[in-house]
């Protein structure tokens, strides 16, 4: 696949891994992605995963009989794994990485790269005749070794994990939601680090980005970097009601379905999560991309149900803020769950607790009912 006239794709679909790193569920596989420069000098952005290795450099082979330099974007394995095999084909090629990345390169393979190493630094250049290659350093995102690449003759930016998404490029599928799940999955911690690249990026005119996840960038790149900005600023993308819950014999799913019902009477747009049941991570996605979040779980052995402590620790390892936040908690005797869900929660940054909040004894009746209500008309 030709980026442009000189920039070749030489990536791989994976469409056998059920988990990216061994806990996102990717059912529309992912791609490794792999770039080719032609110049006088020939340069190569990235191996791919261990598993495909084979295929990989049968694709680099069939580009070109000769690599000067290997840029080494990011050292995670499954952009990493293939250098070894890489230099065995072409052992004069010359690899291109910040001291962090090769730091990293002697951990993982206990070789000595010295002899084909390249150290570069921030806003270092490197010519290949008509291209020319400006490292910008981007560390946690989200490695502190990640750079991307700027090649300022075609405007071309190699983003390394910035702007990917889960999916294979053989599949089709709009770009924004398995973006938005990889993003909170991978990234989101790092919003900060994020901002800084952007910020970074404000400099050159880019109008091509190649990630080393998901489809090429090639049009309309405002809509791609303003979601980033509202992502990486963690920002409310859309209005809307993200419920997740948890129910162990019925009674709290049946409030929560109460709570949907009304809200979705008064014309709100509600995400709905069985925590226990769905994908943790699709609940992740949505809680950042919704404005407000109702929690409703239940009392269990002096705490909360497992999932949901789960899932608030996902939030919060991931900063979760300037958000509206909603309460139900049920218990048989001693209901606590909205005091303990509340204390995992105070440090969120402009978190706006709602004021009206359910408990339930049990079962739903009809004083539980009536806070539902109230609820449903504060949110």
């Amino acid at each position: 696949m030709n980026i442009t006239d000189n920039i070749k794709y030489i990536g791989v679909n994976d469409h056998t891994t059920d988990l990216f790193e061994g806990q996102y569920k990717i059912p529309d596989g992912i791609s490794y992605n792999s770039y080719i420069i032609f110049d006088e000098k020939i340069a190569v952005f990235d191996t791919v995963d261990i598993g495909f290795t084979e295929k990989w450099l049968e694709n680099l082979k069939k580009a070109t009989s000769r690599v000067d330099y290997l840029i080494i974007s990011h050292m995670e394995p499954d952009h990493s794994a293939s250098i070894l095999a890489f230099l065995k084909e072409f052992p004069q090629a010359k690899l291109v990485g910040n001291q962090k990345t090769f730091n990293m390169l002697k951990a993982f393979f206990n070789f000595d790269f010295s002899e084909n190493s390249i150290v570069v630094n921030e806003g270092d250049k490197l010519s290949l005749g008509n291209h020319v290659l400006n490292f910008y350093f981007a560390p946690m995102v989200h490695w502190p070794e990640v750079m991307v690449t700027y090649e300022q003759a075609e405007e071309v930016l190699f983003s390394a994990d910035a702007f990917g998404r889960f999916g294979a490029l053989d599949v089709p599928m709009s770009w924004a939601c398995e973006a938005r799940r990889y993003y909170f999955g991978i990234v989101g911690k790092y919003g900060m680090q994020v901002q800084a690249l952007l910020k970074k990026l404000k400099g050159p005119r880019v109008s091509i980005i190649c990630p080393l996840h998901g489809p090429v960038i090639n049009s309309d790149l405002n809509y791609y970097l303003n979601l980033y900005n509202i992502w990486s600023s963690y920002k409310p993308e859309k209005k809307g009601v993200c419920i997740c819950y948890t129910s162990v014999y019925g009674n709290t799913k049946k409030a929560v379905l109460t709570l949907k019902k009304m809200l979705e009477g008064k014309g709100k747009t509600v995400a709905f999560f069985d925590l226990s049941r769905d994908d943790i991570h699709e609940a992740v996605e949505d809680a950042f991309k919704y404005d407000t979040l109702v929690l409703a779980t239940t009392t269990y052995n002096g705490d909360i149900f497992p999932h949901m402590k789960e899932f608030i620790n996902h939030l919060t390892e991931r900063n979760y803020q300037n958000r509206r936040i909603g309460f139900i908690e049920n218990g048989s005797w001693a209901p606590m769950a909205t005091k303990i869900m509340k204390k995992m929660l105070e440090n969120g940054k402009n978190l706006e607790i709602i004021d009206t909040g359910v408990t339930i004894l049990s079962a739903l009746n009809d004083n539980s009912y009536e806070q539902i209500k109230a609820l449903a008309n504060e949110l």
